[in-house]
């Protein structure tokens, strides 16, 4: 792709890009969110035409018509919000829209079952079988079949946005070796995420795009990824966890002994005024019942907890699903801000639109919200700036404790630093942070203090400056107590 460009009315989402993939290889598309990544693919995957520019596909001119005429070309694209229809059959899912027909337009299942029982093979994935309907698949199996679906449509090049933005570790793991084989294979993958511990794990090679624009490249592991980071923010980072002075006061939270009904066995802690908590641990530990049981969204079945901060509303949680828990997508983003508290905005028995307007803008420009207003709705926005207004609505409702939930999920590298930065904030202005993540060197650069909880048991907290990324991960797998009884025998 050379000097492509796409203008819609007055934006210009791309100034004359330049991409360069190689057969064979997983190149990493990299760039902040309104960066272009997504426009750029689309153009290649015939969504959208370039208004400008050149594009080869084995040599020869390429400038597909539409989606179909790019698949008959070769190239597939994998959106991350998945586009499987649930109440059809794998099998059907995978030929639908190019379906072979039999006698009298029927479709022939027969015809098509071998090409989908290849794919799936070469997948390595037994659990998938082609007459199994997509609604009962997990969310990495139906991930999988949409490569199965590319893989079917003999696809040379294919494009696959943030595809680990809803899986697990483990079916993260598992497509990264689909990943591989198609590699071995000499299929192109072009990988956007805004994970960086990912593009270094999986890609060759990477592009950064900023403002529409091809600002960087080269190969992984030559380039430092404070320096990818850099090209991707347009500025000099001094740090990716920016430090804000703070300092912890009384205990604003304690729990003894506290069980959950599913996964929570035991946990013991005090959390503070003014300091950031951080709790480590493997998807399924445990860690995100805590967080509701402390909201009391969850019956704790043993122990007790208490807030100490004289509030009305002692506690706030931030989900670790911000779509389908903490916001409301189709309203906007001041309603989804004054939600549940919105008494100080009404007029007698009416509630005032234009209090609600400057209570949101009021917030707006303190979070640097990017946004066309208080009235836009909070779908149209980026993971980022969803996240402010999330952070936003419990600063609103004046919770003393905040509990966050994997805070920086599906969140670019820029708004990152940003959120980083407001923790800070907010430790030091007296909140108390509890914080959830699955991002070890996130809890390492935000947190003071750090426990890990393994099946359900909560460790003990240290400092930060005695926490290590290998030793949290080793307690994180082997648990706490195991961990300090192989030390003590290796004494």
């Amino acid at each position: 792709m050379r000097g492509v460009r796409k203008a819609f009315g007055p934006v210009q989402a791309l100034a004359g890009v330049d991409l360069e993939v190689r057969p064979g290889e997983v190149h990493a598309l990299i760039g902040e969110n309104g960066a272009g990544k997504s426009t750029l693919m689309k153009v290649l995957s015939g969504a959208h035409r370039a208004d400008a520019g050149s594009m080869q596909l084995d040599g020869s001119d390429y400038r597909p018509s539409g989606p179909l005429d790019a698949r008959a070309h070769g190239v597939a694209m994998i959106y991350q919000e998945l586009t499987l229809a649930p109440h059809l059959s794998v099998l059907e899912n995978i030929w639908l829209g190019r379906e072979k027909r039999g006698r009298f337009g029927r479709m022939d299942r027969k015809a098509m079952r071998p090409a989908v029982e290849a794919a799936l093979e070469r997948l390595e994935h037994p659990d998938i079988r082609p007459e199994t309907l997509v609604s009962a698949l997990s969310t990495g199996a139906r991930q999988l079949v949409e490569v199965a679906r590319a893989l079917v449509g003999e696809a040379k090049v294919l494009v696959m946005d943030e595809p680990t933005s809803s899986l697990s570790r483990k079916d993260t793991e598992r497509l990264f070796q689909v990943v591989q084989r198609l590699r071995e294979d000499g299929v192109s993958v072009i990988y956007i995420s805004h994970f960086l511990e990912e593009v270094e794990e999986i890609a060759d090679r990477f592009t950064v795009l900023r403002d529409g624009e091809t600002v960087g490249s080269g190969v992984i592991g030559e380039v430092e990824i404070e320096r990818i980071i850099e090209m991707m923010v347009g500025r000099s980072l001094d740090e990716v966890f920016p430090q804000v002075p703070h300092e912890a006061g009384g205990v604003a939270l304690r729990a003894q002994g506290l069980r959950g009904p599913r996964l929570l066995e035991d946990a013991s802690f005090e959390l503070r005024a003014g300091e950031i908590f951080g709790i480590a641990g493997l998807v399924g530990a445990g860690r995100t019942e805590l967080l509701r049981v402390l909201q009391g969204l969850v019956p704790a079945t043993g122990g007790r907890f208490e807030y100490l901060a004289a509030a009305k509303t002692p506690s706030g949680l931030l989900s670790e699903d911000r779509k389908e828990e903490g916001l409301a997508i189709n309203l906007s983003l001041g309603e989804n801000l004054t939600l549940g508290h919105a008494q100080p905005l009404l007029q007698g028995p009416w509630l005032s639109h234009a209090r609600r307007r400057s209570l949101t803008q009021t917030w707006i420009d303190e979070l640097a919200v990017r946004c066309a207003g208080p009235d836009q709705p909070i779908g149209d926005l980026s993971g980022g700036n969803q996240q402010k207004i999330a952070f936003a609505r419990l600063l609103h409702a004046g919770v003393p404790v905040l509990l966050l939930d994997e805070p920086t999920r599906g969140v670019d590298v820029g708004s990152k630093v940003e959120i980083y930065r407001l923790m800070g904030k907010l430790a030091a202005q007296g909140k108390a942070l509890l914080v959830v993540s699955s991002y070890l060197p996130e809890l390492l650069g935000v947190c003071d203090r750090i426990a890990v909880m393994h099946r359900g048991v909560l460790g003990p907290a240290r400092p930060v400056a005695e926490c290590t990324e290998h030793g949290l991960l080793e307690e994180a797998t082997r648990g706490v107590g195991e961990v300090l009884a192989a030390t003590e025998t290796a004494r």
